[in-house]
């Protein structure tokens, strides 16, 4: 069987398969069910549901979403999920029932989701991309996505639905966190790390899996920050913004893209041909496979409203591109029936199956389909990884505010209260694409000071003061009360993305756990949970005013899935921490930046806003959006980029070599910088680059170029970066790049706002 015979070259492998397979074999492969519902664990046993016996006998089924995923949604607990071994030996049994129950033996596609970690029991939960962007570490996030795909691909999960490469547009919008930030050439190098990471040098080895590129594309701007909402963008924008970190991942390699739910100019992505089929394959050359979004199919008959019922609907996504459904409900049920009542040609059908299968035999499925349950014991959740995430959430950290030197805190003196709705829940500082979590194993902020000053057990207060969201003020009194004993209130405000794991509640007077009747859900943030304000929810900016009154210096930390929008708290605390959400790990790392075991060097990717009229505040939009309102400025409370360290960093020297280039040519800009306090630590050194004058209107600047380097103090650094042709061009008339002749400002400093420029000339080539 020429199929099975790996020294085949692929594609003769695919054609032959092809050729033996029936249509119902065919359509199984471009459907997707949730893998949950595949089987039940009982026992110490796995027992098959006889619908999916039932579909393996009579067609295959082509990709299982979820089979290790566990939370609300699929009902798997810690209680009744898997340890990573069991969850090894669970897909292994899956994936032999498949090929020995099947007429052709084909094995099933595990997909997983991986957004910060991967979402089985056990795993290592990281922090969400916000938190890793703010890092602004490349190396660091592929050595983050490493660790992801072997946690991942030793319980036999073969492809991931991340990274994120939406560019955010609105942080009302709920699934900020899951996104690297608001511009698109860092969300670019970041996407090009994740696929080098997750990918690696070969996809058929024991520790990598396929990316999905996702939301394709878009996601980021929609109406008003609701999600999934239509999206008001031209082609122009579209192509230098929202598709660039798309091109750059596409040509680092990515095996799979998710097209986006939303609409652009009255397209959904889920059938915009142009996209996907003239864009996406014919112009980048994209040769992977194309899966839809949950429900996204569904959407086009009711949502969108731009197919008559669910058979025109499968017809028409498939026509457009998409290889694989979600949840397979419409390819399931209308595929077959399509080709047999002449309504779908039988090769647009072959040319989706082959991408699929393309893909199973790149990632070696033919050969090895199963996992390794002991391995998948020692490398998931191990000390290796649980330091990573540390690192991570560590350099994710940015310090915004830090008067009169507040911060770090003495180790040797003084009393901490610490106080606030996210000081010691743990669930709170882990993003929305989280598994059920022991208690030990996540460290809350609390955690992580106690652990500082665990020899000095008295130095440290604790009272939740109130929760996320509601009125009950009943807390405050004994949150005062400890706040008085101290020299030092920490508060740990901010936001919640967890969903209803069935912790129960606090006692806002004690700090106790409490079950109670109906559990109470704090969650105000993460997909499908989009805000008309970025205030803090609840009473939580009362419970600051109420401490200020007290006259003790304060620290807020915030963590969070979006920008907090909070000038007073700005203008009356004396140090504002921004943790994002950190992880498991999260409460060490918080703890080591306020105690300056590490120098905080965590850099803003999106704007703060002072107010959420302001926005949109994005750093990259264009000179002629205007300068003030009324009330207030344009301008946001913190800038792109922006975060303090420490120590001082001071730039001198800047320069540019050769001052006049041809479209063609490469300047070379170096600047030195220097570190003029008396701490180690690191900066991110930001180039960008504004076009002065151009027939199609630009942004003032764009993030062209930057570099994270350690110094110790006295230390100096020359720090270069290249200025040619992809730093200078942009979409023209025709939607092509071009770079125009003109002047160029070269800016380089410490966050957007900053730093000094010089001039490049690029002349017509002669």
């Amino acid at each position: 069987m020429i199929y099975k015979d790996s020294s085949k070259p692929t594609k003769e492998r695919v054609e032959h398969l092809l050729g033996l397979m029936t249509l119902e074999e065919k359509a199984g492969q471009l459907i997707q069910n949730f893998g949950w519902q595949a089987y039940e664990y009982k026992d110490g046993k796995i027992n098959f549901a006889e619908s999916f016996k039932e579909q393996v006998k009579n067609g295959g089924i082509g990709s299982l979403y979820g089979t290790l995923r566990a939370d609300p949604w699929t009902g798997v607990t810690l209680e009744s999920g898997l340890s990573p071994r069991e969850g090894a030996e669970a897909v292994n049994e899956i994936q032999r029932y498949a090929v020995e129950n099947s007429r052709l033996g084909i094995p099933i596609l595990i997909g997983e989701e991986c957004s910060h970690g991967h979402m089985a029991i056990g795993a290592t939960v990281f922090p969400v991309p916000l938190s890793m962007g703010s890092t602004w570490n490349v190396d660091l996030y592929r050595e983050m996505c490493r660790a992801v795909a072997l946690e991942t691909r030793s319980q036999g999960g073969a492809v991931t639905y991340s990274p994120v490469l939406d560019v955010v547009r609105d942080p009302r919008w709920g699934r900020t966190e899951e996104c690297f930030g608001e511009d698109p050439y860092l969300i670019s190098e970041m996407a090009v790390a994740s696929v080098e990471g997750l990918q690696g040098e070969s996809l058929d080895r024991q520790d990598t899996i396929a990316a999905t590129l996702k939301h394709f594309v878009g996601y980021g701007s929609s109406e008003g920050g609701r999600n999934a909402g239509p999206v008001h963008i031209g082609m122009r924008e579209l192509l230098e913004v929202d598709l660039l970190p798309f091109k750059k991942a596409v040509e680092a390699g990515a095996k799979s893209i998710m097209p986006a739910y939303n609409e652009i100019d009255g397209v959904p992505c889920t059938t915009n041909r142009v996209l996907l089929e003239d864009l996406l394959r014919s112009e980048w050359g994209f040769d992977g496979m194309v899966i839809t979004d949950c429900g996204a199919i569904d959407m086009l008959a009711a949502g969108h409203d731009v197919a008559e019922d669910g058979m025109d609907a499968a017809v028409q996504a498939i026509q457009a591109g998409i290889d694989m459904e979600m949840s397979g409900e419409m390819f399931g049920k209308y595929l077959v029936k399509a080709v047999r009542e002449g309504k779908l040609d039988v090769e647009v059908v072959d040319r989706a199956v082959r991408r699929v299968l393309t893909l199973k035999f790149e990632l070696g499925l033919f050969e090895n389909p199963y996992a390794d349950p002991k391995r998948a014991e020692e490398v998931i959740g191990s000390d290796k990884h649980k330091e990573l995430a540390r690192q991570i959430a560590g350099e994710g950290i940015v310090l915004l505010k830090n008067e009169s030197r507040t911060l770090p805190l003495s180790k040797t003196s003084g009393t901490i209260a610490v106080i606030g709705p996210n000081a010691d829940a743990g669930y709170n500082q882990l993003g929305d694409y989280t598994s059920p979590q022991p208690k030990d194993k996540i460290v809350t902020v609390l955690d992580g000071i106690r652990s500082k000053l665990a020899g000095e057990p008295n130095r440290v207060l604790y009272a939740p003061g109130c929760r996320i969201k509601g009125d009950s003020r009943e807390g405050f009194e004994y949150a005062l009360s400890c706040a008085e004993q101290a020299d030092t209130v920490v508060l740990v405000l901010g936001s919640s993305s967890a969903r209803d794991f069935g912790e129960g509640t606090i006692d806002l007077r004690t700090g106790a756990s409490k079950v109670t009747e109906n559990a109470w859900s704090d969650m105000d943030c993460g997909e499908g949970i989009d805000r008309i304000s970025l205030q803090l929810s609840g009473v939580q900016l009362e419970l600051v005013q109420e401490i200020h009154k007290l006259g003790k210096p304060i620290v807020v930390v915030y963590i969070n899935g979006r920008p907090i929008a909070e000038p007073w708290i700005e203008e009356n605390v004396q140090a504002v921490v921004e943790a994002w959400y950190p992880g498991q790990e999260g409460g060490h790392a918080v703890a080591d930046v306020l105690f300056g075991d590490v120098n905080p060097s965590g850099r803003l990717t999106i704007s703060i806003p002072k107010h959420v009229g302001q926005l949109p505040v994005y750093y990259n939009g264009k000179r002629s959006r205007g300068k003030r309102y009324l009330e207030e400025d344009s301008q946001p409370l913190y800038p792109f980029g922006y975060g303090l360290s420490y120590t001082e960093f001071a730039y001198s020297d800047l320069r540019i070599e050769p001052e006049v280039i041809s479209a063609n040519e490469e300047a070379v800009v170096s600047v030195t910088v220097t570190n003029v306090g008396h701490l180690s630590g690191a900066e991110v050194v930001q180039m960008y680059v504004s076009d002065v004058a151009s027939k199609v209107t630009r942004p003032a600047k764009e993030l062209k170029g930057f570099k994270k380097i350690r110094l110790t103090p006295g230390e100096s650094r020359e720090v270069s970066f290249k200025v040619g042709r992809e730093q200078l061009e942009y979409i023209g008339f025709d939607h092509k790049p071009v770079v125009e002749p003109g002047q160029f400002k070269i800016f380089v400093g410490k966050h957007v706002n900053d730093g000094h420029s010089v001039e490049l000339s690029v002349q017509e080539e002669k």
